[in-house]
């Protein structure tokens, strides 16, 4: 098996994943409302991924936290518009301008099986490629009305299993999705 693309990511109830300017102040307040010690299966989650590629929108939204949460967890930045990574972080930060099959092939070659696919724009490229195999969305019950959206246009429909859901008491709604692909993958496609 080769390796493997999930996403893991909270989403207002109309879809957004951000507001238009980037805030996730929304996603700040809801999660003050969990109780302490519950992440909604996060830290199982990073257990099983060995890299993250994430987007420039994403990555300048982490730079903002008061330290980097990814360790030395090899982490691939996809910018076309970033000349250099900042000072200070990792040596297993690498900043990226190749396309999706091209990561996740350098990601395989590398020795990284499992692939956690953040940001909204690359996961939008990840899914049109073919790439993404799993889906865990946790729903947060706001109504933003506008901002950014997780799911953008798509060349054709994308089929979904359920693999499970769960409700948490302070209203998220957690949905862990398989993704089933009837178009060839990225990856076995000849570049030309």
């Amino acid at each position: 098996m080769g390796t493997r693309c999930s996403v893991f990511i909270a989403t207002s109830l109309d879809g957004f994943i951000a507001r238009t300017d980037g805030s996730i102040d929304w996603l700040d307040r809801a999660n003050a409302t969990v109780q302490p010690g519950e992440d909604c299966g996060y830290a199982q989650f990073l257990h099983t991924i060995d890299a993250l590629v994430m987007g420039r929108g994403t990555f300048e939204k982490v730079l903002t936290f008061p330290e980097w949460p990814y360790g030395a967890m090899p982490v691939y930045v996809l910018s076309h518009s970033i000349e250099q990574l900042p000072a200070g972080l990792p040596e297993t930060v690498q900043l990226s301008r190749e396309s999706p099959a091209e990561v996740v092939r350098r990601a395989s070659a590398s020795g990284h099986q499992h692939l956690y696919v953040d940001g909204g724009k690359v996961i939008q490229s990840f899914l049109a490629a073919g790439l993404i195999t799993e889906l865990t969305l946790t729903v947060i019950p706001v109504l933003l009305g506008s901002g950014l959206r997780l799911f953008g246009d798509l060349e054709a429909d994308i089929t979904l299993n359920v693999i499970a859901s769960k409700v948490y008491p302070f209203g998220f709604v957690q949905n862990h999705y398989a993704v089933v692909t009837s178009r060839p993958h990225a990856l076995d496609r000849q570049p030309n």
